[in-house]
């Protein structure tokens, strides 16, 4: 009778074992497949956004700056940095008034501190990591 028990157990643990890591392994694919699906619904609805030509219109707005003709466009250039900003709002005067800028400095630091930007390293070749269950 002990020798049944012992050789039921000798056959019974291995194929417990087995069929616990098939289940980890059938889960992990099954969540792997959410976020498919779910991934998949994200660019179906993002497709139908950019067929809407109001959404078009937005982007272009928005990102490129574009207008329609006869709109008028102010682009505000606020070359103050944070710290020398003011901190309240002044009213707005009635008089206009100029302030004397030297563009020809602006440029020379516009353009040595473009120059001195760090460049970012190329991703290319590098392995996208692999989805976490």
């Amino acid at each position: 009778m002990l020798g049944l028990v012992v050789l039921g157990t000798f056959v019974l643990v291995p194929t417990v074992g087995t069929y616990m890591n098939q289940r980890q392994q059938i889960q992990a694919l099954q969540s792997a497949v959410a976020l498919s699906r779910n991934e998949v619904a994200d660019l179906q609805s993002q497709r139908e956004r950019w067929s809407d030509p109001a959404y078009i219109t937005t982007q272009a707005r928005e990102r490129l700056f574009y207008t329609m003709p006869g709109e008028v466009v102010y682009l505000i250039d606020d070359d103050l940095p944070a710290s020398q900003a003011p901190q309240e709002q002044q009213d707005v005067s009635q008089d206009v008034g100029q302030t004397r800028t030297d563009w020809m400095s602006q440029l020379v630091r516009s353009v040595t501190s473009a120059g001195a930007a760090q460049v970012a390293a190329p991703t290319i070749g590098v392995p996208d990591p692999a989805p976490t269950p």
